[in-house]
């Protein structure tokens, strides 16, 4: 569970990282959407039969980096994160 944690993190930080320009994140907020994208990306690499949900492997890697990428530019579009922790 703790690797889990913090593969979540590293896949925020490398989502944020790919999103240009500068986001109103906290580590917390990074956390929970890495998090996020881990889980979508072991379901996803769980429905293709590479691996398990908690597994770690290549697609599920991509795919919960793509998924992060998603949820911060959504969250940033629509600034539901900025209305959530007050940044305007």
């Amino acid at each position: 569970m703790i690797g889990f944690i913090v593969f979540g993190l590293v896949v925020g930080i490398v989502a944020r990282l790919l999103v240009p320009g500068r986001q109103a994140l906290g580590i917390g907020m990074t956390l929970l959407l890495g998090v996020i994208g881990s889980i979508i990306g072991g379901v996803v690499a769980n429905a293709l039969n590479t691996g398990d949900v908690f597994e770690l492997n290549f697609i599920g890697a991509v795919v919960a980096i793509a998924a992060s990428v998603v949820l911060i530019v959504i969250g940033e579009r629509t600034g539901a994160l900025r209305r959530r922790f007050g940044r305007r």
